[in-house]
């Protein structure tokens, strides 16, 4: 663990502010959940994702729809890439989302784009692709991504409406 040079205190309600700059760069927002682990050194806080929890299914959904479809599936939580299928796995998985796909989370709204053209995966990066967004939607908020695309033009309806299953499934499976 790295050592930020911060020093705050308690209060008499057992809370302590968490700097600005901080939260900035581990992008938390207002009223965001922390998961708390405790050990023998100390306290550690992180972020929590419920989506996160999911892992193991989304990576079996995703290499499901994937021979299905034919079509390359990636799912993401609030801030990375949680599971990928096929030759973008190893350049993505784990990583930070960028601040594009970001602004269509907050949105909450489906996004196609059929014909190819440039998307910001990664702050970092951009990818040539036809492609379908879809939030995940969990009480009113937007808890993550499914992204289906192709490095060839002409989505079909069906890949639309996979999206829109696999994250209604996502969704309904973390609510129960």
């Amino acid at each position: 663990m790295k050592t930020t040079g911060v020093v705050r205190r308690i209060d008499d309600l057992g809370r302590i502010v968490i700097p600005k700059e901080i939260r900035r760069t581990l992008r938390i927002r207002d009223g965001e959940p922390l998961e708390i682990f405790v050990d023998q050194e100390g306290i550690t806080l992180k972020k929590y994702s419920s989506i996160q929890d999911l892992s193991e299914i989304a990576k079996n959904l995703v290499e499901t729809i994937n021979k299905s479809l034919n079509k390359t599936i990636l799912i993401t939580d609030r801030d990375k890439y949680i599971a990928i299928s096929r030759e973008l796995r190893k350049e993505y998985l784990d990583k930070t989302i960028s601040k594009d796909l970001e602004e269509i989370m907050k949105t909450r709204e489906t996004i196609v784009e059929k014909n190819i053209t440039s998307i910001k995966l990664v702050e970092s990066k951009t990818e040539q692709m036809s492609y379908v967004i879809v939030p995940i939607i969990m009480n009113g908020d937007a808890i993550g991504l499914v992204l289906v695309s192709s490095s060839e033009e002409g989505l079909l309806e069906i890949d639309e409406k996979m999206a829109n299953i696999t994250a209604s499934f996502l969704a309904k499976y973390i609510e129960e």
